[in-house]
């Protein structure tokens, strides 16, 4: 398992589009998944320890930014030949046993990752109203391990900022998290 950084954020890049089938049996646009006041769009799986130790407040963070118009949606991107925890089946399991408020969205060609540099699960992109990238940073501190409960909320508090503003934070702290899993490419 390699631990990844993300890169720091790109002020105004457009977020690109997508159409990627979710465990809801829909196929999902990036229009379909925008807010009133933004879109959180999130690389995560069902494998990683970084994800699995803050997905409760991943739950908790989107219920409470779609209150304040900003959306969210979360993209699996990894190959799941070695990691079947990652299938799309499993993946609907997770997803309706945690009751997931965002759809979730399989990314089989790993176009959309690579459209958006994701690099790590979890990957947070959060874009405003007019879907320009103002968030690339960590959920909080937490590592493979939950941080303090009461520790500062990176990503709420930047998409709550970017719901009034329109604008992100300049100040960001990177994610954390495991490499997404490519698919080799053939030899020839």
């Amino acid at each position: 398992m390699v631990s990844l950084q993300t890169p720091i954020c790109d002020f105004d890049a457009e977020a690109p589009d997508f159409q990627l089938p979710g465990v809801d049996g829909k196929t999902w646009s990036l229009q379909q998944c925008a807010g009133e006041k933004g879109l959180l769009v999130m690389f995560i799986c069902n494998h990683c320890p970084y994800v699995k130790a803050v997905i409760d407040r991943i739950i908790r963070d989107t219920k409470e930014l779609a209150a304040l118009g900003v959306n969210a949606v979360a993209i699996m991107s990894n190959d799941p030949t070695d990691y079947a925890e990652d299938s799309f089946e499993n993946m609907r399991l997770v997803s309706e046993r945690l009751g997931f408020p965002f759809p979730y969205l399989i990314d089989e060609t790993q176009q959309v990752a690579k459209a958006y540099g994701a690099v790590c699960t979890p990957d947070f992109f959060g874009y405003n109203a007019d879907l320009k990238l103002q968030y690339r940073g960590r959920l909080d501190e937490s590592k493979k391990e939950a941080a303090d409960p009461n520790v500062r909320r990176d990503l709420f508090e930047a998409m709550k900022q970017v719901a009034e503003s329109g604008r992100g934070p300049q100040d960001q702290i990177p994610s954390m998290g495991c490499s997404i899993k490519w698919r080799e490419e053939p030899t020839s």
